[in-house]
C-alpha cells in the first residue's frame, strides 16, 4: 500500500515527551478550576465546552468528562491530544454516550474512534475552536497530537 502524504496544513506526527509530560499536568489544572467552569458553563455555556456522559468500562455507571466538542462542517468531533485517558477508553468500550451541549438536556451518541488519516487529521485541525489557550496550546503541539492523539467522530442518535 502507498503510503499517504501528510497533510498540507499539519506537520508530521512526532511524538513528544515533553508534551506527553505537559498535558496531564495542564489537565489537573483544569480540574481544579472544573467546579466555576461547570457552574459559568451551565448558566452561560463558553466556546465549545460540552459534558459527555459514557459508561464506565468495567463498572457501568455513568462517567462525565467535560471537553471540547469539535465541529467541522455537519460532523462533530471529540478527542484527547495525548492518548488514551480513562474517558476515551470508556467511550472506545462503550460507543454511545450521551452529550450535554445546553445544561441539563442530554443528546444520545454513537462514537467511533478514528485511525490516522484525512478525517483525523479534520479533527485535529478543527482543536482551534477551543478557547484560549487551549487553541494555542492544541496547535503548537500538531505534530505530537498527530502521533499520538485519540479521536472520535460523534454522531446523533436522535435525529
Amino acid at each position: 500500500m502507498a503510503k499517504r502524504p501528510d497533510s498540507p496544513r499539519l506537520p508530521a506526527p512526532r511524538p513528544s515527551a515533553w508534551w506527553r509530560r505537559f498535558f496531564p499536568v495542564m489537565y489537573a489544572l483544569i480540574r481544579l478550576g472544573e467546579a466555576p467552569l461547570l457552574a459559568w458553563w451551565r448558566r452561560y455555556g463558553y466556546g465549545n465546552i460540552v459534558e459527555l456522559r459514557v459508561p464506565g468500562r468495567r463498572t457501568g455507571q455513568p462517567r462525565r468528562a467535560v471537553l471540547g466538542l469539535l465541529r467541522d462542517g455537519n460532523r462533530w468531533f471529540v478527542g484527547h491530544p495525548s492518548g488514551h485517558v480513562p474517558w476515551t477508553r470508556n467511550l472506545e468500550a462503550a460507543r454511545e454516550a450521551e452529550l450535554v451541549l445546553r445544561w441539563p438536556g442530554t443528546i444520545p451518541v454513537r462514537a467511533t474512534i478514528l485511525p490516522a488519516g484525512e478525517l483525523r487529521d479534520r479533527a485535529i485541525l478543527a482543536t482551534g475552536q477551543h478557547p484560549f489557550p487551549g487553541n494555542l496550546v492544541y496547535q503548537l503541539a500538531r505534530a505530537h497530537i498527530r502521533a499520538e492523539g485519540v479521536f472520535f467522530v460523534v454522531e446523533r442518535l436522535d435525529i
